[in-house]
């Protein structure tokens, strides 16, 4: 039997990036704030807060919330940034299950690289659809992600599922 090869050659890009900062010294999440929605792939904005699409998604329809300011710790958001972040949060759990009809949701944030954190210094929240019977070898098995839709048709139905 032969070894079958999978190429994933845009996840070096990620890879070799992980919780670096761009060209300007800013991380990833700040830059994304600068950037245009569209270009950054941003769902929504809200006071002190906005929602984008993971580029590197576990599934279609992964979403992350972030704090526009940049900060690690989640104990050192102000009262109305955490209860923006949450509501933004809702919203974006709301707009999935109306966009994709998911059997349940995996929303959380990794907080310090030992806890998993992909950018450490800037925390976010994930939103992530998740299917009942959902058990793709192809991660388990060969650490790769099939996603049925492109990028900028995610982004289009969260935004046309997103309520304010």
């Amino acid at each position: 039997m032969s070894l079958d090869r999978l190429w994933a050659g845009w996840r070096s890009e990620y890879v070799g990036s992980v919780g670096a900062e761009d060209d300007r010294g800013e991380c990833l999440f700040c830059g994304l704030v600068a950037s245009p929605d569209d270009e950054a792939l941003v769902v929504a904005r809200g006071a002190g807060v906005f929602a984008v699409l993971n580029l590197y998604p576990y599934t279609s329809g992964h979403c992350m919330v972030a704090p526009i300011e940049h900060g690690a710790d989640l104990e050192a958001l102000t009262p109305d940034v955490a209860n923006a972040l949450m509501e933004m949060t809702q919203r974006a759990a709301a707009a999935i299950k109306a966009a994709y009809q998911p059997d349940g949701l995996n929303i959380g944030m990794n907080l310090g690289r030992a806890a998993g954190a992909g950018v450490p210094g800037h925390l976010h929240m994930h939103v992530v659809p998740r299917w009942a019977g959902d058990t793709n070898f192809m991660t388990t098995t060969a650490e790769v992600r099939v996603l049925p839709e492109s990028l900028p048709i995610t982004l289009d139905r969260l935004r046309a599922a997103w309520q304010e």
